[in-house]
């Protein structure tokens, strides 16, 4: 209980950091949000009742523990840039709400395809006495990892979008009107994602299980008369999946904050790519909550990395 409750108030402070931070920034960042949203149409008298109607007129002091307040409450604020129609603005959590299923999804089908791949084929290649097997995995999980995101998008789209045409470049449908559809399409941006976050982890895990197949505790089980498929089962992966869920809590925090660039590769409406166009307009009320989401999610991922160690090593609970 105390360990939870010390958990808890790491991660209330770090958010609270976090939103201070991320508030500050935008007060030094150059530029007027109000010319931004006004355009064209700016003049003084409309710049100034623009100003009085976003509070921007206050002390940064006050704006801020307004706009936190507000977020306490669940009042997330409304977009700078969106709105519902002429006259009113679109609030951020109905804004943010749109996107996230999207990223949530793709992160979920990517990270399936992350662990049903890379952990099979670690165990296999750590199993393996094949040297030519070994020197193949080696390139092309090296040759993987070695693509950037932005480009293995790229190939993917045109290898199986262009040439096999298994789905249509840009021809993403929403989750609400075809969910077939929208799963399909989902599957070949969560490829992408997915490819070089299998390689890195099979490589990792193989060397982690190599590495544990040379401890004493390995030689003792099988003096024991041991099987070779209980020790690998039962000792070695066990004990090798330790550092292993460390790099799998990293992937995750990656793609479930938002994996930007393959967002924009397929034309996804997903938090990254709301973020960045947020970013870019100056939408600092959609920024700042995004910022928060990706802290929390970060925050939230280690904290059940710790509890999955308590699980996997018992050890570990006694220190």
């Amino acid at each position: 209980m105390k360990y939870l409750g010390k958990k808890l108030f790491t991660l209330v402070m770090t958010l609270f950091l976090v939103s201070v931070i991320a508030f500050l920034s935008f007060e030094i960042i150059p530029g007027d949000v109000v010319s931004s949203i006004l355009g064209t149409e700016a003049t003084p008298e409309r710049e100034a009742q623009l100003r009085e109607e976003l509070g921007l007129n206050d002390p940064p002091v006050v704006r801020y523990v307004n706009w936190a307040t507000g977020v306490f409450k669940g009042d997330l604020g409304v977009s700078y840039r969106y709105s519902k129609n002429m006259n009113e603005m679109m609030p951020v959590a109905e804004l943010v709400g749109d996107k996230l299923p999207v990223t949530l999804w793709l992160a979920a089908f990517s990270l399936l395809m992350i662990i049903a791949v890379s952990i099979p084929l670690g165990v296999m290649w750590a199993r393996s006495n094949n040297r030519f097997l070994d020197a193949a995995l080696n390139v092309v999980t090296q040759t993987t990892m070695a693509i950037p995101s932005f480009f293995l998008g790229i190939m993917v789209t045109y290898f199986f979008g262009i040439l096999l045409k298994w789905f249509a470049p840009g021809g993403y449908v929403s989750y609400d009107k075809d969910p077939w559809g929208f799963a399909g399409y989902l599957l070949f941006p969560a490829l992408s994602i997915a490819l070089p976050k299998i390689a890195m982890t099979a490589r990792f895990l193989r060397n982690s299980m190599l590495k544990e197949m040379q401890s004493d505790y390995v030689r003792t089980a099988y003096s024991k008369g041991a099987t070779k498929r209980s020790v690998m089962y039962g000792h070695v992966l066990r004990n090798a999946m330790i550092p292993v869920i460390t790099f799998l809590g990293m992937i995750i925090a990656e793609i479930v904050a938002g994996s930007i660039v393959v967002e924009q590769v397929f034309g996804l409406p997903g938090v990254g790519r709301l973020l960045i166009s947020s970013i870019s307009t100056r939408d600092f009320p959609v920024v700042e909550i995004l910022i928060l989401y990706i802290a929390f999610v970060i925050i939230f991922v280690y904290f059940l990395i710790d509890i999955l160690y308590r699980v996997v090593d018992p050890r570990i609970s006694e220190k």
